[in-house]
This record gives C-alpha cells, sequence and structure tokens, in this order.
C-alpha cells in the first residue's frame, strides 16, 4: 500500500511539473515564464473560443515534449522556454487555417514539433552576439507555412477567411474615444490572435499578475502603439481592432524590465522601440501581401533585436541576464526562474547541459 501511494504521489507530482512548464510557455509568449500567468491567458483564449484554447495548449505541451525527448537542457523546459514558440505556431494555424480541419490540426502538431529544431538553430546562430531568439522561430515557420499554404487543397485557407490577401486600408481617421480604448486592450489581445477588449483586459491582469513592472510596460506599450497609429492618420477600425500595436506590446516588454533593467533610461528606449514596431506593421504587412499580408511578430522581433544590439553601445542601459518576475512562487522555492525564456535563450542553447 505504501508503495502503491508513494507512486501515486510521484506521478501527481510529475503531472504537476509538466503542467507548470506548458504554462510557462503561455506565459513566455508576454516574456513571463510565470505559470499563474499563462493559467489566465489560457482562460482568456478559451473564452474567446474553445477551440483556440486547445490548440494553444497542444501546441505549448507538443513543443515542450519535444524539447524534453531530444535532450533540451532542463531549465529551458522547465521555464516555457521551450513552449512558447511552439504554442503560437498552433495558434496561428488555428486561426489562419481554420481550426475544424484536420489538415489544420496536424499541421499543428508537426510544426510544434519542427519549431523546437529551429529554435535550436536559432538560439546558436544568435548566441555568439548574446541576442534571444524571441519568437523568431516561430516568424520563420509561420511565414512559410502561409507561403505554401495556397499549394495544397487540404491546406489552403478559404477565400474569405483571415488569411486571405488584405485590402486597402480605408474608413474614418478620426477614432472616438471608445475605440481609442477598445485599441489600447486590442493591442494585448492580439498578441494571442484575439479579438475583443474584454479578452485584453483579462489578458493584461495576467500581466500584472506576474509582474507590476510588465504590466505598467505594457500599458506604456499598448497606449504608444495607439498614439502613434492616431498622429499619423490611421483608420479608426485598426486601430480599435489591436492590429497594428500588439508588437508594439511586446517590445516595451521586452525593453523595460525584461531584458533591460526598468528605469530612467530604458522607459524612453522602451517607448522609442514601441513606436518603431508600429511603424514597421503596416510595412512588413506590405511586403508579406502574397502570403496574406501577415506581420505576425516580426515587427517585434527586428526591432528588439534592434534595439538590444544598439544597447551596448548606451550605458545606461544596464542589460538583464536573469530576470525574475514579481511574485512568482516557483522562484521563490528555488526551481528554474520563472522568466526561463530570456536568461536561457542568452546562456543556455538546446541540446546543451544544464550548468
Amino acid at each position: 500500500m505504501r508503495g502503491a501511494n508513494g507512486a501515486r504521489e510521484r506521478w501527481t507530482t510529475a503531472a504537476i511539473g509538466c503542467a507548470a512548464h506548458v504554462l510557462r510557455g503561455h506565459g513566455q509568449v508576454m516574456l513571463l515564464g510565470h505559470a499563474a500567468a499563462g493559467a489566465v491567458f489560457v482562460a482568456a483564449l478559451f473564452a474567446a473560443g474553445w477551440e483556440f484554447g486547445t490548440y494553444a495548449l497542444a501546441g505549448a505541451a507538443v513543443g515542450t515534449a519535444t524539447a524534453r525527448l531530444l535532450g533540451v537542457a532542463r531549465d529551458r523546459v522547465e521555464s516555457g522556454a521551450e513552449g512558447f514558440n511552439s504554442c503560437l505556431f498552433a495558434l496561428c494555424c488555428a486561426v489562419l487555417l481554420g481550426p475544424a480541419r484536420v489538415s489544420t490540426a496536424l499541421l499543428a502538431c508537426l510544426g510544434a514539433v519542427l519549431v523546437t529544431v529551429v529554435t535550436a538553430a536559432v538560439t546558436r546562430l544568435l548566441r555568439g552576439w548574446e541576442l534571444p531568439a524571441l519568437t523568431l522561430p516561430y516568424c520563420l515557420l509561420a511565414t512559410a507555412t502561409t507561403l505554401a499554404a495556397p499549394a495544397f487543397t487540404h491546406v489552403r485557407p478559404s477565400a474569405h477567411g483571415p488569411a486571405a490577401l488584405p485590402r486597402a486600408a480605408a474608413g474614418a481617421d478620426a477614432p472616438t474615444a471608445a475605440e481609442l480604448t477598445r485599441g489600447f486592450l486590442g493591442n494585448v489581445a492580439q498578441v494571442f490572435f484575439l479579438d475583443g477588449w474584454l479578452t485584453g483586459a483579462l489578458l493584461l491582469a495576467g500581466v500584472f499578475l506576474a509582474s507590476r513592472t510588465a504590466g505598467l510596460a505594457a500599458c506604456a506599450g499598448s497606449a504608444t502603439a495607439v498614439a502613434t497609429a492616431w498622429a499619423l492618420g490611421a483608420p479608426a477600425q485598426r486601430i480599435a481592432d489591436g492590429s497594428l500595436g500588439c508588437n508594439a506590446v511586446l517590445v516595451a516588454l521586452a525593453l523595460c524590465g525584461v531584458f533591460l533593467r526598468a528605469g530612467k533610461a530604458a522607459v524612453p528606449y522602451a517607448v522609442s522601440g514601441a513606436v518603431t514596431a508600429t511603424l514597421v506593421t503596416p510595412a512588413l504587412e506590405a511586403f508579406l501581401a502574397p502570403s496574406g499580408g501577415h506581420a505576425l511578430t516580426w515587427p517585434f522581433v527586428l526591432t528588439t533585436l534592434t534595439f538590444l544590439a544598439a544597447s551596448r553601445s548606451f550605458p545606461r542601459l544596464a542589460r538583464l541576464r536573469h530576470p525574475v518576475p514579481e511574485g512568482d512562487t516557483a522562484a521563490a522555492a528555488g526551481e528554474a526562474p520563472p522568466t526561463g525564456h530570456p536568461p536561457a535563450a542568452l546562456s543556455t542553447p538546446p541540446g546543451t547541459a544544464a550548468a
């Protein structure tokens, strides 16, 4: 009896640990390897549609399991650093290709496995410059998928689906206060391809749960994106739906508190990065028009890598190698750092033993 109870306890502990790794993978989408925040993000996904929550959970689980089977460093797996790119890829497949198709589900699972390999390659390539992989593996695989999709009838998105070619922006360029508010929260929701201010509010609450600094940075990035788009005359509809500002949210998080220490110099630097990401987004949409015009998180990746590389020339910008969000119980208990995404990407590439 004692042996059976011991085995049951070990299985329970292992299951809880695996669940925490997957939830941290969701948190890492916002650069926060925080299990509780990840749980809030999952709740927001299921609230938007059970298909989205299912695809995101499955993608993160498959990516995390693949990394574990391939012997990726334990700190990366436990921190969720191997789950967020696969989570985003699976979610991207559901949104752009249609979640009800069997081919979409198979492609999402295959991509979740392949993105682990791409992550290892990108991490090693960027290691020499001490730059993180961010969502570059996801961007590479998702862009390749959207480019190739039209060639396969079972994968090809419908003509009226979100992957169809976009039309030129049109509409009123004087947004109302309600549209500005929806845009502020919609920017956060669009990080996960979701619509709606309520979803954005729930996701933002998850960010604040992980870290007050991160929450304020996300708010600053979103407000900057809304103000930039408004000042440049973007259509009110695009401001309100959040598609122009989601990358600015991620850039602000990365440059103020995640990779650079939050401070007097980092705040304007992060705001400048958020402005840049907002401006780069429509340019990349035009460049990627043959594949549907989806910028994905390319503006975030390109802007953040550029600003991080440049930060070495500015002594007042202090780089963080092992940032830890406020209030994560795992960190307090001596487990792997909850923001394993940034430090793991900088210090321990996949496939090497943890120190």
